[in-house]
């Protein structure tokens, strides 16, 4: 797998980008729920997200846990008050920050890493899709469970 090294290198710096992150969706103005959270969990979220990407990129994670995880995630986020579009946005700056990490490690050099960058790319588009879509559904499922 030819962006197993960008993966790694994510992972590594997921403190950093967990902290960038934070402080974003703490001051974005398309998140305000965000702004008064406790910031340790959202510390917390962000980090195990970073730290764990490898294991939701990888090709033999069945999609199925994948799903089940983020419905999860959307119905705890629902139960949390956090708005479906806040949610949605906050996934938005998480992707951002990864890329703005891999666009400045200097690894972009040659044409092979730049393939290894795609290949990453399109296998983290993969992921977010699906991710949004799961929690979103178990979003939904709270929110009807509610009225």
């Amino acid at each position: 797998m030819l962006s197993q090294k960008f993966v790694e290198l994510i992972e590594k710096n997921a403190e950093k980008l967990a902290k960038e992150w934070l402080k974003d969706v703490r001051t974005n103005v398309h998140t305000p729920t965000y702004h008064a959270f406790d910031e340790d969990r959202l510390y917390q979220r962000a980090l195990n997200m970073y730290k764990n990407l490898g294991q939701w990129l990888n090709v033999q994670t069945p999609k199925e846990q994948t799903s089940r995880f983020y419905q999860k995630y959307g119905q705890d986020r629902c139960q949390e008050g956090f708005p479906l579009p806040e949610l949605i946005y906050s996934f938005i700056l998480f992707r951002r920050h990864l890329w703005l990490f891999i666009l400045h490690s200097g690894f972009l050099d040659t044409a092979y890493e730049l393939l290894r960058a795609l290949e990453l790319n399109n296998r983290v588009i993969l992921f977010f899709d699906r991710a949004l879509h799961s929690m979103a559904l178990g979003y939904e499922e709270c929110q009807k469970a509610k009225t």
